[in-house]
């Protein structure tokens, strides 16, 4: 399986960044989900790694071969990159039926390969399929409905499934009508007999051409297999459709047309003819955004068991990070064009970092509180909130936050005098799309305009940490939304709103006055000014 690297990538219209200096590893056999907001570049790097949309600048290997590079002038063409892409509209051709959408595109795949007579292998796997008549028969009696009649066409694609063997072979084992026979042994060595005699009249003709056949059924000359650039035969492209096919489960449906389908089975179609050619990467540019909600729940099922079962690498274009956390191995979440973090799913969504990323990540949306705190030791930082709650938060690791802080100051101030001076000596155009600080939301009742510059930090609490009590802090029941698994909760303290989750079948009356304290060991502290995360830790009401 391949790896994907893209190293120092920038597209730029004019002085639009859509994607600014972008560094990236797509480790093999990875689910990696491209997630951020509208317009943030995700589409525009899946198009970069696919060939569709040329870099401004930098590098992309596929594999460890060069696939673009702008200062060597390398750009492979997207059909050469074996990439399959699938878009959101599933173009699937309404003309012609669902075995003929996924054989359109390998009927041209055109290259050089090792010549395979693939009738031999078939008869080969023949043989042994039919050395156990019995399976066969057991296959074909399930073909029966319950008025005794016969499917015929059920039992070739069941004989097709069970074998996973081309229709020109399930014919073959058809014909031999098991499902109303006795003599099951007879009958199977006949055909047994019958299929070496063509084995033998095929490798006889070879022989007159001084052709040998190797046990793979590569044709060989001289003791060196024949290779020729070809398309692809018959029995190649058919074991190709009905192996997808198994695979997405749409096998009942190949003479189906389009329109005679349901979209989640139209996206299984547009999925198998994707898979079809082979592809070394399966690209995705939200494919379940024309669904509604509950198909959308089952096809996320299905793309994360076709992934585990392919283990092929699959890029996911989505602005919903719920597709995002369920299907991932990794998520790469850009904003403007710049990478915000590339980690595994659960490390952003407890540990992001910065104020963006916690926000984006997570359904229902965190919570923010500004307090003013103090630092006295190195384990926990004292603060206030809401006014004139004083807590502590203890924090998960030591650490200084005056010097961290300072060392991101640091870190930042570098970069932008590094890209200052790119600017300035004309390697680098100036960017009209600014990276604005993140305007982070603090719910409130009403907005006040009461200066905040006295506050030097931010807490960020998911609503799962927040939990409803008869001690803690006093506030009351703004609203309450109950869904049956759980109930979301509007906490009111002061003019400040808390969002929290009660699990289970629960209902509050709103307006009643309630209590709450802080659970769990991932309260998150970011720095105002940078917007960084600075610690975790766990909040102690004093």
């Amino acid at each position: 399986m391949p790896k994907i690297v893209l190293t120092n990538i920038n597209k730029r219209w004019g002085n639009y960044y859509a994607i600014d200096n972008l560094n990236l590893t797509i480790e093999d056999g990875s689910f990696v989900s491209l997630l951020g907001p509208s317009g943030c570049g995700k589409t525009t790097t899946l198009r970069m790694i696919a060939g569709l949309e040329t870099p401004t600048s930098g590098r992309i290997t596929l594999n460890d071969e060069i696939i673009f590079d702008s200062e060597l002038g390398i750009d492979l063409h997207p059909s050469k990159r074996k990439v399959g892409f699938l878009f959101q509209n599933y173009a699937l051709w309404p003309n012609m039926t669902v075995y003929q959408n996924i054989v359109f595109g390998l009927k041209n795949i055109k290259e050089e390969k090792i010549v395979v007579d693939n009738e031999l292998l078939a008869y080969d796997k023949l043989i042994s399929i039919l050395g156990d008549p019995e399976k066969i028969k057991k296959v074909l009696l399930e073909c029966f409905d319950r008025k005794g009649n016969f499917n015929t066409q059920k039992a070739v694609t069941r004989l097709i499934d069970s074998f996973e063997i081309s229709i020109h072979s399930a014919k073959i084992l058809f014909n031999c009508h098991f499902e109303d026979k006795e003599e099951l042994t007879e009958i199977s060595e006949r055909k047994i007999e019958e299929i070496k005699k063509l084995i033998e009249t095929k490798k006889a003709n070879y022989s007159k051409k001084e052709i040998t056949v190797s046990e793979n059924y590569e044709l060989l000359k001289n003791g060196t297999p024949i290779s020729k650039v070809r398309r692809l035969d018959e029995e190649e492209i058919d074991l190709a459709v009905r192996r997808v096919s198994r695979i997405v489960k749409i096998s009942d449906y190949m003479d189906r047309y389009p329109q005679e389908l349901s979209g989640g089975q139209q996206q299984r179609v547009a999925i198998a003819r994707t898979m079809a050619p082979g592809p070394k990467v399966l690209f995705m540019d939200e494919p379940l955004s024309n669904l509604d909600a509950k198909l959308r729940l089952e096809m996320r099922s299905e793309l994360k068991r076709l992934h585990l079962e392919t283990n092929s690498t699959f890029v996911y274009v989505t602005h919903d990070q719920l597709e995002a956390m369920t299907l991932s191995t990794k998520i790469c979440l850009l904003n403007n064009g710049v990478l915000q973090q590339y980690e595994a799913p659960l490390s952003i969504y407890n540990y992001p970092s910065n104020l963006f990323v916690g926000d984006f990540v997570g359904n229902p949306s965190i919570n923010y509180i500004e307090i003013k705190g103090i630092q006295k030791t190195k384990s926990k930082l004292e603060f206030t909130m809401f006014g004139d709650v004083k807590a502590e938060l203890v924090f998960n690791n030591p650490v200084n936050l005056a010097e961290k802080s300072l060392q991101i100051e640091k870190l930042i101030d570098e970069e932008e005098k590094k890209l200052n001076e790119l600017v300035l000596s004309g390697e680098r155009i100036e960017k009209t799309n600014k990276d604005l600080p993140f305007p982070y939301t603090i719910n409130k009742i009403t907005d006040d305009d009461s200066p905040n510059k006295d506050f030097s930090y931010i807490l960020g609490v998911r609503p799962e940490y927040i939990q409803v009590d008869t001690e803690g802090v006093q506030g009351s029941i703004y609203s309450a939304m109950p869904a049956g698994v759980e109930t979301t909760i509007k906490l009111l303290v002061k003019n400040f709103l808390l969002t929290s989750i009660a699990y289970g079948s629960v209902d509050y009356e709103i307006d009643s006055p309630t209590k709450f304290k802080f659970v769990g060991k991932n309260i998150l502290l970011f720095d105002k000014q940078t917007h960084k995360l600075l610690a975790v830790g766990t909040i102690n009401l004093l």
